[in-house]
């Protein structure tokens, strides 16, 4: 029965209450939720409710109050209600000497979002029970660690007695598994692998938990030592069986549980369980597999287990581990420790004699703290554990008191959604649950939890085909749901009919509704719940206007398009009140009356600067401006005086009255009184009004002014007078009384007295007679010498011009100018400092340069201090050996102030970061002037300004200079003589001085360069320059030897000669930078004497061999005559700056001369100048676009006129900025097992700047490639480590990987792939120590997601990285890519960066016809390709390793004919499909489109595809053949026509069917490659320091081969790269490497030599590893080799030839190595017996192994 209805106003009331008292979007969420049925509106939120009742008109889902404010009954509306009950609870008893927790049980139900609180309390007595098992190392190296364990049984029983009385000590022993590799399975090595010792085993419990000690010292005592070959234990097997064995270990249900565990070795992990005749053995299934004896069984089927479940295991049985290990093995566990929630780890000494105390101090830390965890939790809860009482740890463990009851607060929270998912869409595993909240000492809290998901009950009572919905619907939770086609709230409409929808088209329009609304029946019903109205939904109730952003102002609602205001407002956006209120002014009138109120506001009939907003006047103001306002226009119409005198008084707005009298001051609004300058007297007016005196307004003005009487001036000549006359006096005393002297300086008055000034007004210097280009002006200091002055001083440029200086520097403000600095050190200077080169003055440079850039990097574009110089102060008193420091620094024009006032300051400060200076000295000069400062020491009467003369070709005739002394900051002295005027006559030069040519070409077999410089006498007399070196690809001390100077000519002289020295250039550059000819300048500068520079002012010196200098050089040089040159100079100072990842802002200065364009050369750097690109410019500045992010570009510039091209300027460097990395270039997969794999990936194909990390998301997919869950993310933040093995996957369930690439841009797109572990082939590991890449637990719950169990900086063999290295070549390649990097490729922007000792580079070959580029730092899946343009052989000479290319850019291409694309990318996306991407080429018209033919590179049809989209700038190909190479031409179209074409060679390489080559198999890896690499490396272990080196010949070599390169070096650094060369050409190579080291691994690259040059490189990285006194050395190879044990007996130069090829089994390349038991096993048999035990299916034992050996 229906109770009764709430009146309306109850309703409205309720509702407003409501509103208020809820957040609007809380008290929204369920009315804005779309929702159409009862289920999903109590799933939007835990307070939705939904109303059923049949009656009801308004909105059904809604919070309950806001539902029952709108009238639905209690009885009608359905909720989701939660639980909360404790269904076990047993108080603490304290007295109980066990850990307790209270309460032990609860039944939980939450809604989704829904969260509970609630305490649980943990009780630790002082004293519990303890069982201590513990675990030792049995292996060999441990014997001297077991003497000791039996010595100290009583002293350990002693330790426990201290922390109980109640425990029990267990002893058990393990070595590894008994299986090959990890053992000897030699008989008699199986019998006693040592002298005195037990045979091989895994793990046995030799002691369960007794309270007997003596029982355990007695059987202790018994045990001997046993052994095994390689270095990691198999500790983890031993750990699991000792934690699920309970019964057999013997651990108590209420005891404290410790396991100790002592080892000096690492530990073998899941997937290391890899027998050689067995193959990888299946994954441990968590059981206890002890026999009777207390041996572990299951150690040659079953893996060892990983970390993760041991963390998992120990946890679930109270397990404590104590790891107690050497310091050689401390660091692999160290950061294994962590990983548990309580855990100790301590150093054993090498003979385990401090064991006992080790153990002491870690039962103390482990007593003291406490890990409360929940176990097992679903994904869609979460519990967090915190304390009031206790300090929680970085571990998340908490310290306790033990004896105290803890109370711990516990939140438990259902989430709402999980990565986009409502949770009650996931599986019931992830919603319901059964929570094991533990302590770390007890069993805990068990927690049955559930999310509570119902489907509403009406729902399930529905009435089918309900004649309410007119049969054409269901009857369902109090409303119709419509069949399809029907709507309305009866179902009464066809939605299909057109008589139905006619109505609902507004006239004009094509969409329904206006596309804001849905027909029903004939009647639009809109969207948005309110937003839209109108018949047609036509209006948007979001869109009326606005007023200060506020729709309708705030103060109406939108109703049809328009604004409907509240009473009292009114307008367009509800912005104007009807009431005048805010007009009313403070007498109660409209606007003072003097103006009219409008929509609120006064508008007033006259505006004034005193009137208010109410048209008030604003008296306050008028008091403080009026007078002052006024004065100047009543002085100049009233006397004709004042500051506006003559025309200027025409412009005052008011006119003057003069009167004799004024009123008073209180009776006018202000009485305003000034003296008149002009004559001294004081004159008055008043203003009366309002204030503001208009044009018609008359201000009064008093005619008689007051002046101050005139009968005393006679006395101030006499005054004067009498003043002079005491100067007089006391300067004759001072002069010529010696004792009236000494009593005048006592007098402060006296005392600063003294005056400085500059010694000569005017100096006269001729240019031709000049030797510097500075002068020494000289300051005086008369007077009292005793105190110390500074005098900052100035000095001006052309003052004969005026605004020459401000004109020259107002060009760009942004454009950098060189400022230079001179400061003075507080350092004495030495002979040393004074000699550039020398390591003192080299060490002060370097120290000079750091410190002042770290104080002028703060100045907006400022760059690195240069041309540091030394010398000593002249002139300085105390201070005459200190050293003065000169340096250019390069910043922008505008920063001259902001340089200027921070030199003052640390000068000031006597600092400049770490750099100590002198105060009271600085020069700063800029382009036209200078500033600066000099100091009077004590007793010091001169000291010299040293002032810049700013010489230039371009001065003037007769040039004069303005020096000034400004002020004195420091001191007591004045000011004497100011000023200095310097004139600088310039007469016709004595001498010109030029090169002979501009370049020079010189072989490196002559060891010196010999330079000439020649001299135009104009008039005989001496004339001097100065000249330097300047590197270009040529490198100062290695390919040359730096030299600067100054040359000399006599009079009558005509030529002097430069000699530079050269460097032998040695092995290790030829290989790594090629024999290509370098380059280095020299530059003419500074001419004195009257000389001035002719041209070529620089000359460029190529260094080569004498064949390369007469072949390519020579033609390139010297067949083309040098443009003739007219008297131009080579532009000044070259400044680049990027203004983006694409973009370079290059500017200079004007030379001398007049240019009428400038011509500018910018390439990438390291690439040929050949390949350069050139602009013309009209103006000193040029924006380069189009270029490469992150890309090192030089350039440079000349000017040109009617004569012709002046010289070129220096060349500059610039990097662009970086821009977001492309995606990574392909995944691999290592199949480890059925649930580990290991992902690699590539470094993306444009890195557009420095790789900082990589981004790893995984997760499952269904069979329609959709993922199943969230994904897990793992940040790998070390991008050199491109590797990550993932553990604990689902067996024969596919997972989508993904890794993207970020750098200083952000992050890049993301590469994708999906596969099935079950479905790949397997191949077995290496043994390693321990992986150096980071590892996932892919089953782990929230609290592993996102964290690495291991990390390369912590976990490192003492002895190096012993880990097997994977190599690309044997990977299972999901996805290829390779990069054809051509100039501006990415992978080329660091190649001048790359030091001696660490390179990775690929050799650059000299081809007789270009000049090769320097080394680079692609990756090897990366290589470039080139073709010359005239060369069209089916044959094509390529060079895979230079990142040139010859193109028709070295001839100038017709105005708006696009250049050659820059780059070409292939990826491969299938066997057959192929995706080809290219850059954007240069063009000064648009572009119209792109042409890309392919076809077989051994010739066939010519397929061509024309892309009229010139945005398009990628082709995706199918139907390609599969190990087939293509050969690609890309070419740009404009309306010029077409531009030169880009061509690449490519293969997709891919598994194909045997009967049918051309059809790739299902499912094949594919990968991308070129046709010239040689085979994959196989390498055969012969000795401990040797090995044997085969490869298979190119699968296509270019052209015939001669030979192979082959570079050996030690993987991560350390030693110089070796080199081989191996002569022929068979289809196998080998080569024996000797002098090798144990345990380090060794990178190998073979390269093929042809006739064309030499191919790419194959790669692969191999360590020789072996156990200290063990016999058998193993390869632990990167390639994938599989290896098996070697005899003692080696052959060093084993370099017979076989035909037999390496086996391929799934991938799996079988070296063949050479077995010898006792001479009568042959490397055929070996190879043989192998391939077959592979071939077999199971698992192999011991007996097999046996079997083996015994053959």
């Amino acid at each position: 029965m229906a109770g009764p209805h709430p009146s309306w106003w109850t309703r409205l009331l309720l509702a407003a209450l409501l509103s208020a008292s809820f957040p609007g979007d809380m008290a929204n969420r369920c009315k804005k939720a779309q929702v159409k049925s009862c289920t999903e509106c109590i799933r939007v939120d835990r307070d939705c409710a939904y109303c059923t009742d049949e009656m009801f008109k308004e909105r059904r889902c809604n919070t309950q109050a806001e539902l029952l404010a709108a009238g639905c009954r209690q009885e009608s509306m359905v909720v989701m209600e939660s639980s909360f009950e404790i269904t076990e609870e047993t108080q603490i008893d304290t007295t109980l000497h066990r850990s307790q927790v209270s309460p032990q049980g609860l039944r939980v139900r939450l809604r989704p979002g829904e969260e509970r609180h609630f305490e649980m309390q943990v009780f630790e007595p002082l004293e519990s029970p303890m069982d201590l098992y513990i675990l030792m190392d049995f292996s060999n190296s441990m014997s001297d660690d077991l003497d000791n364990l039996k010595k100290m049984g009583q002293d350990l029983a002693q330790v426990l007695r201290q922390l109980t009385s109640d425990y029990m000590i267990g002893f058990g022993k393990f070595v590894d598994k008994v299986s090959v590799p990890q053992t000897d399975m030699r008989p008699e090595k199986l019998k006693e692998p040592w002298p005195n010792s037990d045979a091989p085993f895994s793990f046995k419990n030799v002691i369960s938990l007794t309270e007997d000690v003596e029982e355990f010292r007695n059987k202790l005592k018994g045990e001997r030592i046993s052994g095994n070959l390689d270095a990691p234990e198999g500790g983890f097997d031993a750990i699991l069986q000792t934690a699920v064995c309970t019964r057999h270990i013997g651990w108590r249900p209420d005891s404290t549980h410790l396991l100790v565990f002592s080892t000096e070795s690492a530990f073998h992990y899941e997937a290391d369980g890899a027998n050689v005749l067995a193959g990888i053995m299946r994954r441990n299934d968590e059981e206890c597999h002890l026999d009777t004896t207390g041996t572990y069984t299951q150690y040659g089927t079953q893996d060892y287990p990983s970390v993760p479940t041991l963390v998992r295991l120990l946890d679930r049985h109270n397990i404590i581990p104590i790891f107690a290990v050497t310091n050689y093995s401390y660091s692999y566990y160290e950061k294994l420790s962590s990983y548990f929630p309580v855990s100790s780890l301590g150093v054993l000494q090498e003979d385990s004699s401090n064991i006992v105390e080790l153990l002491q101090d870690a039962f103390n830390r482990i007593r003291s703290n406490l890990d409360i965890r929940a176990l097992e939790s679903p994904r869609g809860l979460r519990t967090e554990v915190t304390s009031r009482m206790f300090q929680k740890t970085n571990t998340g463990s908490f310290l306790i008191r033990r004896g105290e009851v803890g109370t711990y607060q516990v939140q438990l929270r259902a989430i709402e959604d999980l990565d986009g998912t409502h949770v009650c869409q996931l599986p019931e595993a992830d919603r319901k649950g059964n929570i094991h909240l533990k302590p770390s000492f007890s069993n805990g809290l068990k927690m049955d939890v559930d999310i509570v998901c119902d489907v509403c009950s009406c729902e399930l009572q529905k009435e089918e085909r309900s004649p309410r919905c007119s049969f054409n619907g269901d009857f369902m939770c109090g409303h119709c749901v419509c069949s399809e086609g029907w709507s309305g709230k009866t179902c009464n409409c066809s939605t299909g009919s057109l008589s139905d929808l006619a109505p609902c088209q507004r006239e004009g329009e094509d969409k329904l509704c206006s596309g804001q609304g849905e027909c029903q029946c004939g009647h639009c019903v809109c969207y948005g719940d309110g937003r839209y109205e109108g018949q047609f939904c036509e209006y948007d109730n979001f869109q009326c206007p606005r007023a200060s952003g506020f729709l309708c102002n705030d103060r109406g609602r939108c109703s049809m398009g328009q604004c409907v205001c509240e009473p009292g407002w009114t307008g367009l956006s509800c912005d104007c009140p009807l009431s005048n209120a805010t007009c009313i002014d403070s007498n109660g009138g409209i606007c003072n009356g003097r103006g009219y109120c409008e929509c609120g506001r006064c508008h007033c009939n006259q505006q004034s600067l005193y009137t208010d907003t109410i048209c008030e006047i604003n008296y306050s103001a008028i008091r403080l401006g009026l007078c002052e306002d006024l004065r100047s226009c009543v002085q100049c119409q009233a006397w004709g005086t004042g500051e506006k005198k003559g025309h200027v008084c025409k412009e005052c707005s008011f006119k003057v009255k003069m009167v004799d009298e004024l009123k008073k001051a209180e009776e006018v609004v202000e009485y305003c009184s000034f003296r008149d300058e002009d004559d001294d007297c004081t004159y008055s007016y008043t203003v009366e009004g309002d204030g503001g005196p208009g044009p018609n307004s008359t201000v009064l003005v008093q005619r008689r002014k007051d002046c101050p009487p005139g009968t005393f001036w006679w006395l101030v000549p006499l005054l004067v007078f009498l003043l002079l006359l005491l100067a007089l006096l006391l300067l004759l005393c001072w002069k010529y009384c010696a004792c009236c002297k000494a009593c005048l300086a006592l007098l402060p008055c006296c005392n600063r007295g003294h005056m400085v000034g500059f010694k000569e007004d005017h100096y006269m210097l001729r240019a031709n007679l000049m030797a510097s280009d500075h002068l020494d002006t000289p300051l005086l200091r008369s007077g009292n010498l005793k105190g110390r002055d500074t005098v900052r001083w100035k000095t001006t440029n052309n003052v004969q011009r005026p605004g020459f200086a401000s004109h020259a520097a107002g060009i760009n403000p942004t454009e950098l100018a060189p400022y230079g600095l001179s400061l003075r050190l507080a350092r004495l200077c030495t002979e040393n400092l004074l000699k550039p080169g020398t390591r003192e003055c080299d060490q002060l440079r370097q120290e000079v340069e750091e410190n002042l850039h770290e104080v002028y990097r703060h100045i907006t574009g400022a760059q690195k201090l240069q041309q540091t110089k030394f010398r000593q102060q002249p002139n300085a008193g105390k201070k005459q050996d200190h050293t003065i420091v000169d340096m250019v620094l390069m910043a922008p024009r505008s920063a001259k102030q902001a340089l200027l006032k921070l030199t003052e300051k640390h000068v000031e400060q006597g600092a400049f970061h770490e750099l100590k200076v002198a105060p009271g000295y600085y020069t700063l000069t800029a382009d036209q002037d200078a500033r600066g400062m000099v100091e009077f020491q004590e007793g010091v009467e001169l000291v010299d300004v040293r002032v810049p003369l700013f010489i230039r070709p371009e001065d003037d005739d007769e040039k004069q200079l303005l020096v000034e002394a400004i002020d004195v900051p420091a001191g007591t002295a004045t000011l004497g003589r100011r000023l200095v005027n310097i004139t600088i006559i310039k007469e016709q030069a004595s001498g010109i001085v030029s090169f002979e040519q501009p370049e020079y070409l010189v072989s490196r077999g002559e060891h010196v360069a010999r330079i000439p410089v020649i001299r135009r006498i104009l008039d005989n007399g001496k004339s001097q320059v100065s000249y330097c070196t300047e590197d270009n690809t040529a490198q100062g001390n290695r390919d040359y030897i730096p030299t600067e100077g100054e040359l000399l000519f006599q009079p009558g002289e005509t030529w002097k000669e430069l000699q530079v020295k050269l460097l032998e250039l040695q092995e290790m550059d030829s290989l790594l930078r090629g024999c290509q000819p370098r380059r280095f300048y020299i530059q003419l500068s500074n001419p004195k004497f009257g000389a001035r520079l002719g041209q070529p002012q620089s000359a460029t010196v190529i260094i080569g061999d004498q064949d390369e200098l007469d072949g390519t050089l020579m033609g390139q040089t010297l067949s083309s005559p040098l443009l003739p040159r007219g008297d131009l100079g080579a532009p000044q100072n070259p400044n680049a700056k990027a203004t983006g990842s694409r973009k370079i802002h290059f500017n200079w200065l004007p030379p001398p001369g007049k240019p009428t364009g400038y011509r500018v050369k910018y390439w990438i750097q390291g690439d040929s100048e050949s390949e350069a690109h050139l602009l013309d410019s009209k103006m000193p500045s040029v924006e380069l676009t189009n270029l490469y992010p992150y890309c090192d570009y030089e350039m440079k510039v000349c000017a040109y006129g009617a004569q012709g091209e002046g010289p070129y300027s220096s060349l500059v460097s610039c990097r662009t900025h970086p821009e977001a990395p492309s995606e990574p270039g392909r995944l691999a997969f290592n199949v480890v097992s059925s649930t580990v794999t290991q992902l690699s990936w590539a470094e993306p194909a444009e890195t557009n700047g420095e790789i900082t990390a990589y981004e790893v998301c995984y997760g499952l997919v269904n069979e329609d490639s959709r993922p199943i869950g969230p994904m897990k993310k793992v940040l790998v933040d070390s991008p050199k480590k491109r590797t990550l093995l993932i553990e604990n996957l689902r067996e024969s369930q596919p997972y989508r990987y993904t890794v993207k690439a970020r750098n200083g841009a952000g992050w890049g797109p993301e590469r994708e792939a999906i596969i099935n572990l079950a479905t790949q082939p397997k191949r077995p590991m290496s043994i390693p120590i321990i992986p150096d890449i980071p590892i996932v637990d892919a089953q782990s719950g929230e609290d592993y997601e996102s964290f690495l169990m291991y990390s390369d900086d912590v976990l490192r063999s003492p002895t190096g990285s012993q880990r097997p290295s994977i190599s690309e070549d044997t990977e299972h390649l999901v996805n290829g890519r390779m990069d054809f990097a051509f100039p501006g490729s990415a992978n080329s922007l660091h190649r001048m960066a790359v030091s001696n000792a660490a390179y990775s580079t690929h050799l650059s070959p000299h081809l007789p016809h270009r000049v090769l580029s320097t080394s680079s730092t692609l990756s090897r899946d990366y290589h470039s390709l080139t073709r010359p343009e005239h060369s069209h052989s089916s044959t094509l000479p390529r060079d895979y390793s230079t990142l040139t290319s010859l193109s028709s850019q070295s001839s100038r291409l017709a105005a708006g004919v696009p250049n050659t694309p820059t780059r070409l990318v292939f990826s491969a996306l299938g066997p057959t499909s192929l995706k080809v991407s290219w850059q954007e080429p240069q063009c000064e018209r648009a572009l119209q489109g792109y042409s890309v033919e392919y076809q077989l590179l051994n010739g066939g049809d010519l397929h061509q595809l024309n892309i009229p989209n010139p945005s398009q700038t990628s082709v995706v190909l199918e139907d390609l053949l599969p190990n087939h190479s293509y050969v690609f031409r890309v070419r740009a179209q404009s309306q010029e026509g077409w531009g030169p074409e880009r061509e690449g060679v490519i293969t997709i390489e891919s598994q194909v069917h045997p009967q049918s080559p051309l059809c790739p198999l299902p499912g094949s890896a594919f990968t991308l490659s070129t046709p010239s690499a040689p085979g994959p490396l196989v390498f055969t272990a012969l000795s401990p320091d040797s090995l044997q080196l085969s490869w298979e010949r190119p699968r296509r070599p270019d052209g015939d081969i001669l030979g192979y390169l082959v570079t050996c070096e030690m993987a991560h650094g350390g030693e110089p790269a070796t080199t081989f060369l191996v002569d022929g050409d068979s289809p196998e190579s080998r080569l024996t490497v000797p002098g090798l080291s144990e345990n380090v691994p060794y990178k190998f690259k073979v390269q093929a030599k042809t006739t064309q040059g030499f191919g790419p490189e194959r790669e692969g990285i191999i360590t020789i590893e072996s156990q200290a006194g063990g016999p058998f050395p193993q390869l632990g190879s990167h390639s994938g080799l599989f290896q098996y044990p070697m005899p003692r007996e080696y052959s060093i130069t084993t370099t017979h030839s076989s035909t037999t090829e390496p086996v391929l089994l799934d991938g799996l390349t079988l070296g063949s190595q050479h077995l010898e038991a006792h001479g009568s096993l042959t490397r055929h048999v070996t190879q043989e017996f192998v391939s077959r035990t592979l071939a077999t299916s199971g698992t192999l034992g011991t007996h097999v192994d046996q079997q083996f050996f015994q053959t």
